[in-house]
């Protein structure tokens, strides 16, 4: 199992003959809101696993891994970094030490699980042949209980069209906390280097997939978006006034690397043979 050299604790095992579809939890200081029950029943299917990672928390977040990983033998991993790297880096080195095991699927939930792993699980099962990444998507249509607050809202739109125009994608969210990628060499090579963002690595990574310095690209039809039934807003999240600062100054660093890295693509795809 490959991890990063900040991680100094690594508790559990995935099974590669059983566990096909990996779901990677980032957690930092969640010891008051990480419920690991729904996860355990995520993992009652038999086929996915699940790998947490504690980023460096100050309270007892570690000491809520236990159970699950104790209780599903062959199906979880719990990850322990030495220090505070942000979101970002905590999922990479989730993605990485699940693409240890050789599954068909890697993904990520936020560790409020605002979106319920249950329906996630479904929406990865559902998947059509031919998709490689699946982004859930928070759309209010009638009859779907997308419980988020307005101002939440209008700068969520805001930024996905920052983004759609950044990667030339006519993406609704790209935002919410619920990923999945298959597992190919370009997502391998995606993963391979650390993200130069904390708050917007979700774009970022979705960049190095569109637009890699070698080999193939993943394209837009193999991108979709899938509507949730249901998201809440769960209270007590990182996302606030004070990240306001961070996030624009990553939005202009994720500008410029996006852009370098579609003129770089475009000038690689023109080339002769």
């Amino acid at each position: 199992m490959t991890v990063s050299g900040d991680a100094d604790l690594v508790v559990g095992s995935l099974d590669p003959e059983r566990v096909e579809v990996v779901v990677v939890v980032p957690c930092f200081n969640e010891a008051q809101r990480l419920d690991v029950r729904p996860l355990g029943d995520m993992l009652g299917d038999g086929s996915f696993g699940v790998v947490l990672v504690d980023d460096g928390s100050t309270d007892a977040t570690w000491n809520r891994f236990g159970t699950l990983v104790d209780g599903h033998p062959g199906s979880a991993v719990a990850i322990r970094c030495s220090r505070n790297r942000g979101k970002g880096e905590a999922v990479r080195t989730g993605m990485r030490a699940a693409l240890g095991s050789d599954p068909r699927w890697v993904a990520y939930l936020d560790a409020d699980l605002a979106v319920a792993p249950a329906e996630f699980a479904q929406i990865v099962h559902r998947c059509a042949p031919g998709i490689d990444v699946i982004l859930a998507s928070r759309v209010r249509l009638l009859g779907y209980h997308i419980d988020r607050r307005l101002s939440r809202h209008l700068v969520g739109r805001v930024f996905a069209t920052f983004a759609s125009l950044l990667l030339a994608l006519p993406v609704y969210d790209t935002q919410c906390g619920a990923k999945g990628f298959r597992v190919t060499p370009v997502l391998r090579a995606a993963l391979a280097t650390e993200f130069e963002t904390a708050w917007l690595f979700d774009v970022e990574l979705l960049a190095r997939l569109m637009y890699p310095e070698h080999g193939d690209a993943v394209g837009v039809d193999a991108l979709e978006e899938v509507p949730l039934r249901q998201w809440r807003d769960v209270a007590g999240g990182a996302l606030g006034v004070r990240s306001a600062g961070a996030i624009a100054r990553e939005s202009l660093v994720l500008a410029r690397t996006v852009s370098v890295a579609r003129r770089r693509f475009e000038r690689r795809r023109q080339r002769p043979g």
